[in-house]
Order: structure tokens, then C-alpha cells, then sequence
């Protein structure tokens, strides 16, 4: 997965680490409290929160069992709207593919908006050895690429630091990615929020490709959804004249009336809003507005494998709401670095086992993170069974082999003429 975690110790010895640090355990009980609380307020609002959690767990179940079905449904709709869809068995094709469309563009940087399924392939680190330079627009993804850190939350990336280490890491990187720090920065939330906006200004206006993820792909019509709070999505996905999204290909659901339904339930476990301050959809391209070239490129990367098991594909339900994280009593004492992935908490520790195997040490830890206690699956919008799977991932452990069996990988590949192979 992606390169910043290799070599890190496993689980134990990592949170054994983590409960040391002191200011750490601070942040997260201060953060993790805050935002369920928040949470579970915007949930109790809703007369039939339980009927539209069965609902999105139905949609989604559906889906990965006929997943090839509505992923060819999803080709053609994008195609026929303008754009182009490539495919990616694993990291290393992803990036190959999204370096390859950056070069063909003449440019040597992108604005990017916050997206797992990137950071997951180790996109930048793969565009900075190409001698392209990827710019994080999400206040905390930019804080975490100028702190030379590593995220270590679904929502929030930069939980772990405080208003001062992030007033110090301003003040020391700016400079070097860009616009400085304004002199005398504080640590107010205001005052940041300011510094990181005249930052990234001149980074929008002057990108000319863009990189996103997709929070859902919808199949009837090729429409990319991506919802955030901050509008710098929508900045990257509407200023830039080409916009090149990577998705998993999980993210697919088959029609609008779907979509309804996690337009309800994930704002409110996420972000604890009743519904996103942005919500953009774009359908391919469209002559006079927006990017001039679409490129989706279909992210495998061992999710196929996962959907063989019909306990652990309960993972690929995810809508990486976060909502799990911060009930995890392990989650709020051990923080997201211990985990090795960028997929923290409960859902990390179902999915990066799944994803990557558990030949490696810290993978084969990974399902025995947890208590059991169950608090990660009543709070998720769609039922993910966590301990459930936490408890057939240990039993894979225990037999001695890998979480996938390498002998009964599919792969789901396009077919011979496929348009994004005629265009390569």
C-alpha cells in the first residue's frame, strides 16, 4: 500500500508507542469525543436513521454481488458522456496509468482533493518520482504533507496534531511548498484557516490538472460524486482542464435513487451534518464548463479478492464515514499511525488485512486491534458486521495462511478492444 507505512512495527508494539505520548491520547479523546457526540445528535434526528441503515447495507450488498454487471454499466455511461475509463489491477498500474495522463498534459504539478484510494496506491510519492508535484488541498491533508507526517483518520487526518503544532508547521513549511505563513501566524482557527486559504489560492488558479477520488460512482448515468466541507473539491474539480479521479471500484452504486440514500446517512456519521456544505457531481465533460478531458480510472488493488469471501466483503461496504473510529476504545488510545495503513481503526483493521494479506507482520496483528466490544458496528450506516469479520481474519491468522489465498485471485480486467486500451 502506500510506501510511508513500510517498515512500521506491528500493532502491538506501535500502540504500546502511541500510549506514551501523552499530548497524542489528548487530542484524540478531545477529537473523538467531540465528533461522536456531534454524531449521535445528528443521528437522533432522524425518525428512520435504523430503516435507512438496512437500506444502505441492502444497496451496497446488491451491488458487489453483480459488481461486474454494474461496473460495465458504469464504462459505458461515462464514455457515452465524454469521458474516458481506464483500469488498474493494482497500485503500481494505477500510478503508472495517472502518471502517464499527467505527462500527456505537458504539466509538472496537480491540486488534489482529499482521496484514500490515493493515498492507498502511494499516488504522490509515484508523481514526485516522476518529477510531478502533488499539491493537497484539504486543510488537513495539507497539514500532513507539510508536516512530512502521515494521516492518521479517515475525516480527519491531522487529528492527532493540536492548534499549536499546526501553527508551528506553517510557520517552518510553507515557505518551501509555496505562499509563507503570514509573520506572527497564532493559533487561532481563524487565523490558520486564513494562512492555509491565501496558501492554496494561487495553487487553484494556476493548476491546469487535478486529482480526485469519488465518494460514489453512480452506474445509470456515469455520474462521480465527491462531498467535502471545505469547497476546495470544488475548486480542484471544476477549475483545472483535466480532471483525473481514482476510485475503488466498491465506490459504483447502480442508480440515483440509491445514491439518496448515502446522501442521508453519511453526512450525518461523518461530519454530523444533515447534509454536505459540498456536494459536486459531474457526468463526464461538458463543452464551455468545468475540465476539457474526464479520466476515471477503476481501482482493483486485491478488492476482488476480498469480495470472494462472503464474511469479508462486508468491508467493501464502506463509505469511510469514520463513524467507527470514534467510538474504538482502541482507536482513542493507540491513535490511526499504530495501525500501518491508511486505513485506520475498526474498518482498517478488517480491510488492510484483506487488501494487502497477512504475509507481513503488522497485517497479521491487525485483526486482534480490537476488544470485540461491538460499539464499531452499531454505530456504522451500513451494518458492517466488523467484529464478525475481526473474528474470521483471526482464524486465517491462526491457520497460517495469507487472508487472501493468492491461488483464487480474480481480477476484474476490461475487455479485448476496451476504450481505454484503444486510446493508450
Amino acid at each position: 500500500m502506500n510506501e510511508t507505512f513500510v517498515g512500521m512495527p506491528a500493532f502491538p508494539e506501535a500502540a504500546r508507542e502511541a500510549l506514551d505520548d501523552g499530548t497524542l491520547r489528548g487530542n484524540l479523546r478531545h477529537a473523538t469525543h467531540t465528533i461522536r457526540a456531534k454524531r449521535a445528535a445528528a443521528v437522533a434526528e432522524v425518525s428512520d436513521w435504523a430503516e435507512l441503515r438496512a437500506s444502505g447495507s441492502r444497496i451496497k450488498e446488491h451491488t458487489l454481488r453483480h459488481l461486474d454487471r454494474y461496473l460495465e454499466q458504469l464504462e459505458e455511461s461515462v464514455t457515452a458522456a465524454g469521458g474516458t475509463v481506464h483500469w488498474a489491477a493494482d497500485a503500481a498500474e494505477a500510478n503508472r496509468i495517472v502518471t502517464r495522463l499527467v505527462r500527456e498534459t505537458g504539466e509538472s504539478e496537480v491540486v488534489k482533493v482529499k482521496s484514500m484510494a490515493t493515498q492507498e496506491i502511494g499516488l504522490n510519492e509515484a508523481l514526485e518520482a516522476a518529477g510531478i508535484r502533488a499539491y493537497e488541498t484539504d486543510l488537513a491533508e495539507l497539514i500532513v504533507q507539510l508536516g512530512e507526517d502521515r494521516p492518521s483518520h479517515i475525516l480527519v487526518p491531522a487529528i492527532h496534531r493540536n492548534r499549536a503544532e499546526i501553527r508551528d508547521i506553517f510557520r517552518t513549511a510553507m515557505a518551501d511548498w509555496g505562499r509563507p505563513a503570514p509573520e506572527g501566524l497564532s493559533n487561532s482557527p481563524a487565523e490558520l484557516a486564513e494562512a492555509a486559504r491565501l496558501h492554496l489560492r494561487e495553487k487553484f488558479l494556476r493548476a491546469k490538472v487535478g486529482v480526485s477520488g469519488a465518494n460514489f460512482m453512480v452506474a445509470e448515468t456515469g455520474t462521480m460524486v465527491v462531498v467535502e466541507s471545505e469547497g476546495n473539491g470544488r475548486m480542484c474539480l471544476t477549475l483545472p482542464e483535466t480532471l483525473i479521479s481514482v476510485a475503488g471500484i466498491e465506490k459504483v452504486v447502480p442508480t440515483w435513487r440509491d445514491l439518496e440514500v448515502f446522501l442521508q446517512t453519511l453526512p450525518r456519521s461523518s461530519t454530523a451534518e444533515r447534509m454536505n456544505p459540498y456536494t459536486s457531481m459531474w457526468t463526464g465533460t461538458t463543452d464551455g464548463d468545468g475540465p476539457r478531458a474526464f479520466h476515471l480510472v477503476l481501482l482493483d488493488n486485491g478488492r476482488t479478492d476480498t469480495l470472494a469471501d462472503e464474511v469479508g466483503r462486508q468491508a467493501l461496504r464502506c463509505i469511510r464515514c469514520s463513524a467507527c473510529l470514534n467510538v474504538c476504545p482502541v482507536y482513542e488510545r493507540a491513535g490511526g499511525h499504530a495501525y500501518g495503513s491508511v486505513y485506520p481503526g475498526p474498518i482498517g483493521a478488517i480491510l488492510s488485512p484483506q487488501l494487502r494479506g497477512t504475509a507481513s507482520e503488522i497485517d497479521a496483528s491487525l485483526p486482534y486491534a480490537s476488544s470485540l466490544c461491538g460499539a464499531c458496528y452499531e454505530v456504522c450506516p451500513v451494518a458492517i458486521d466488523i467484529p464478525e469479520v475481526l473474528v474470521r481474519l483471526r482464524e486465517r491468522v491462526v491457520e497460517g495462511g495469507p487472508a487472501v489465498r493468492e491461488g483464487n485471485r480474480v481480477v476484474l480486467r476490461p475487455a479485448r478492444g476496451h476504450a481505454a486500451e484503444r486510446a493508450a
